[in-house]
């Protein structure tokens, strides 16, 4: 229920006839019980109200691919980066590079460099 067992159940059942006394537990006992009823009812006028204004589409939503918890950041980045490196030494291996190349793309011309040729220095660049 909320991760207490039997025996811590029972220890808080004790506690609490100790605390409240015999006469108020009958008490609050019935307003606990109004508690929850309300928040059930609660509950489920929220449901049927998502329901009403989403369509019945959401009954058939599987919510455990939506749950954040099953997500590792980590692995998902890592992924991301492994794809667009393959994605570049797949484009590397299609194109091979023995000489200056040129290949229009658009409007724009891209230059490829020999394999040990060194790259152009600009020296007003910042």
């Amino acid at each position: 229920m909320f991760g207490i067992n039997g025996s811590e159940l029972l220890v808080l059942a004790i506690l609490a006839v100790v605390i409240l006394g015999p006469e108020k537990l009958p008490e609050y006992a019935a307003q606990l019980a109004r508690l929850v009823k309300e928040l059930r009812r609660m509950a489920t006028g929220a449901k049927e109200k998502l329901r009403d204004e989403v369509g019945d589409d959401i009954v058939d939503l599987d919510w455990k691919k939506l749950d954040p918890r099953q997500y590792d950041p980590r692995k998902i980045i890592k992924e991301a980066l492994l794809d667009d490196f393959e994605d570049a030494v797949s484009a590397i291996k299609e194109t091979p590079v023995t000489a200056v190349q040129q290949r229009a793309v658009g409007t724009k011309q891209i230059t490829r460099l020999a394999v040990n040729e060194p790259a152009p220095f600009d020296n007003e660049a910042t």
